[in-house]
């Protein structure tokens, strides 16, 4: 089954991921398996395009900010086209700013974003497959999201602390429930 508010195709130079609905938890863990399956190829830089996402949750968000860490360290990017300025804001609030390029005016494809976005539009973007992730692995994902951004810095830790302390309870009660 795809799920219609992810669409990407692979370029030439980047993985074009677009964000045609709000980026959430519901939708991020198809965004990480999409982009980990081109960073396992050697891909080096990932473009999540929001011109058309109204907003972002902070899993969506944690889950870029993984990705991003894993591409650094490989000598890659994450890059973030036109998101509005609310998109934005929320980003450098958390500091995904210090680890993602928002919108870089020198951007090679800055040239030809206009033709990248017609070429998905024409119907030659693969829509992302729905996950169906277990109740477990959904709880596991989210939480790894919000480690990754209580990990950047102190006041991201002081706000996900508690829901990180949340997921983990939860994990505990959910696995716990495994072996009875």
């Amino acid at each position: 089954m795809t799920d219609s508010s992810l669409s990407y195709h692979e370029f030439d130079d980047c993985l074009w991921i677009r964000c045609n609905k709000r980026g959430s938890f519901v939708n991020s863990p198809a965004l990480k398996s999409i982009s980990e399956k081109y960073i396992a190829r050697n891909g080096r830089l990932i473009v999540i395009d929001m011109e058309i996402c109204p907003g972002v949750d902070s899993t969506f968000m944690g889950t870029m900010a993984g990705l991003a860490r894993k591409l650094i360290t490989q000598g890659g990017y994450l890059q973030v086209a036109t998101p509005t300025r609310r998109t934005r804001s929320a980003m450098e609030s958390l500091g995904l700013d210090s680890l993602v390029d928002i919108d870089p005016a020198d951007a090679g494809w800055q040239a030809d974003i206009a033709d990248r976005r017609a070429l998905l539009n024409q119907g030659n973007a693969e829509e992302a497959e729905s996950d169906n992730l277990t109740e477990l692995a959904r709880t596991r994902h989210v939480l790894d999201a919000h480690q990754t951004l209580r990990s950047m810095n102190r006041k991201n830790n002081e706000t996900f602390g508690y829901v990180c302390e949340t997921l983990e309870e939860d994990l505990l009660r959910h696995e716990a429930s495994l072996e009875d």
